[in-house]
């Protein structure tokens, strides 16, 4: 029979869509025909897969061989095809039984002598092809941790192509113990008992990790602010199976997997150098389209020290997948949305010599410097954080303290305890972290009481804050609230909630 075809996967986006490939070998002049829209890198797996087949002792059919990608319109890029490739063409050469591989998903890369390389995207095409009702997957050795995530698939790691040939021959193969999956949901590396002083801040860093609040550190070098954000990911919850597995899924994209386990709980954080451009913020590309850090931050921490430096319109560019936890970017293959529901930590000298401490001492700033440099967050930027505190200088009391400040697992304890009052309170609703609770519900079912109320109606009178603002510092307050278990945010809690939205000196 000179007609066979298997399964691969094709990945826009998050969005994985099964691909039937097809190969057909027929008489005529030897020749190679690859359909099915394939970019270049993937036109280029005729000179991969000929050379692997030649390499492992097997025949190259001299004759007229095409291969069909479907559905046709749909447009495939990358080497994660080479496999499924090669092996339907050495059945429809018939050294491979068809039946063998008909419902299999086969994804890698080939060398050239037949090693079969890790590539990106494993995860989310795996889930792709489960949900098409496929069982049975190859994929790299490489990419076998990752892809044991989905553990209600068959998953059949392989190292060569030699060693795929003589499992689908002979049903033999090499015994691979079975990754012990170990998730990992603390981080000992980091400790909030390592800052010294700064209580506001730490108390700042704990309510924008109950209510998933966005925050902006503001004081000189060396003060701590830094510190203080790296830390809030041990501070968070650990992340859901489901969470991580979709965190997992973007890194794998991103093939940035290397830097993150694939088994890790632990609430992700992402620190992209002031210097960083839009499209490395949100996501994008000309040929392979990746998510960007606002993406890979997804469920956990997106930290951008000296923000004022970022170019223009960098720090604009994450407004929109503030407001609605997604980025979607548009190219002429059509619209792909990445996920991004992230806690925003902005961290900011107070000048650009960085000494200025609202006492000026030491500063060599004047008071238009001063402005300017702080003007470059914008007001549309600035009023979508909720928590904005200054971090002043470490004293020589709180250095010299032998006792260290309370640990990550103190305050993730209560940080845990208060999300579970909210999500108790939303448990029928549709959501689970304050941050999220709808302007709508903001102004019936959970509104502070009458006397909160009336303050922040008078602030909102005196333009003190904006309607957004009042939305943001309602929010704020019931995290105070769940934190000090009230029912409703008192006046204590909306006042505490608007003092850490106040203006920033300058």
């Amino acid at each position: 029979m000179s007609l066979a075809q298997t399964k691969s996967v094709a990945l826009l986006g998050l969005d994985g869509h099964v691909v039937n490939v097809e190969v057909d070998i027929a008489d005529g002049l030897p020749g190679y025909s690859l359909l099915g829209l394939p970019d270049a890198a993937l036109s280029e797996s005729r000179d991969r897969v000929r050379s692997a087949i030649v390499n492992c002792g097997e025949m190259w059919p001299n004759r007229k061989v095409t291969v069909s990608l479907s559905p046709a319109w749909l447009p495939k890029s990358g080497s994660s095809f080479d496999l499924a490739i090669c092996i339907t063409l050495l059945s429809a050469h018939e050294t491979i039984p068809v039946e063998r591989i008909e419902k299999i998903v086969f994804l890698g890369e080939l060398s050239l002598d037949g090693h079969i390389r890790p590539v990106r995207g494993v995860l989310p095409s795996l889930i792709a092809a489960f949900k098409a009702g496929i069982r049975t997957a190859v994929v790299p050795t490489a990419n076998a941790q990752e892809a044991q995530l989905l553990q209600s698939m068959t998953i059949i790691p392989m190292e060569h192509l030699r060693d795929v040939l003589l499992w689908l021959r002979t049903g033999e193969r090499e015994s691979i113990e079975k990754i012990e999956l170990k998730w990992e949901s603390t981080d000992s590396r980091l400790d909030f008992a390592d800052v010294a002083g700064q209580s506001s801040a730490r108390l700042a860093a704990e309510i924008a990790a109950i209510g998933g609040h966005h925050i902006l550190l503001i004081g000189p070098p060396g003060a701590g602010k830094t510190m203080i954000a790296e830390r809030i990911p041990t501070i968070m919850p650990a992340l859901s199976i489901e969470q991580a597995i979709e965190v997992t899924a973007v890194h794998s994209i991103a093939g940035t997997l290397l830097q993150r386990s694939p088994v890790s709980l632990l609430a992700p954080i992402i620190s992209p150098h002031h210097t960083t451009t839009r499209v490395a913020m949100v996501g994008g590309g000309s040929h392979v389209i990746k998510p960007g850090a606002c993406s890979l931050a997804h469920n956990g921490v997106l930290f951008i020290d000296e923000a004022p430096e970022c170019a223009s319109g960098v720090l604009d560019s994450l407004r929109q997948p503030l407001e609605s936890g997604t980025v979607t970017i548009a190219r002429s293959i059509g619209n792909l949305t990445f996920p991004a529901q992230f806690l925003l930590v902005l961290a900011a000298n107070p000048c650009p010599c960085g000494k200025f401490t609202g006492r000026g001492r030491n500063c060599t700033c004047t008071a238009q410097q001063v402005r300017r440099y702080l003007g470059k967050l914008s007001g549309p930027m600035m009023d979508r954080i909720d928590l904005r505190v200054q971090v002043e200088p470490v004293g020589r009391i709180d250095m010299a303290r032998n006792e260290l400040g309370e640990s990550s697992q103190v305050i993730r304890a209560r940080v845990i305890r208060a999300r579970e009052i909210a999500a108790d309170r939303f448990s029928s609703m549709g959501w689970s972290l304050n941050s999220q609770i709808p302007a709508r519900a903001l102004r019936t079912v959970f509104q502070p009481e009458k006397a909160a109320m009336n303050f922040l109606h008078d602030e909102l009178d005196k333009e003190a804050i904006t309607a957004r603002g009042l939305h943001k510092i309602i929010r704020t307050a019931w995290s105070f609230a769940d934190l000090h278990e009230n029912k409703t945010p008192t006046m204590a809690d909306v006042l505490a909630a608007h003092t850490m939205r106040g203006k920033i000196q300058a």
